[in-house]
């Protein structure tokens, strides 16, 4: 059977026989999709905690681009509020200035977490 034929039988939802498949996959070469960090926590929460939504989802590859441009809105948006803050403000001290870096990327990151990767 030509490739042509077996590719039309597919996109018509017809049953495919072994030999079918394994010609079919050689033609049709998956595509991968690539998530930033938010992403990928994301999928991998929904696909072992909630699956149900996972499968829900139509569009799983641009609802998680979607989780991705969310959390970096989120993010900037905070660390400029926090970096506002008095209690934020850098001063000449490397490691005062650290620990208040890794304090709002802390912050930030929980927020993060609890409103759009985990919700």
């Amino acid at each position: 059977m030509k490739s042509d034929e077996i590719l039309k039988k597919a996109e018509a939802g017809e049953g495919l026989t072994v030999e079918e498949i394994i010609v079919y996959r050689k033609i049709v070469k998956p595509v991968e999709h690539t998530y930033g960090k938010y992403g990928n926590l994301a999928k991998e929460y929904l696909e072992k905690h909630n699956y149900g939504k996972y499968m829900l989802i139509e569009n799983i590859p641009e609802y998680l681009h979607g989780i991705d441009r969310a959390a970096e809105e989120m993010y900037d948006a905070m660390y400029k509020k926090l970096s506002s803050l008095p209690k934020y403000k850098k001063n000449g001290d490397f490691i005062h200035n650290l620990q208040i870096e890794t304090e709002m990327q802390r912050i930030i990151e929980e927020e993060i977490l609890n409103e759009i990767v985990y919700a």
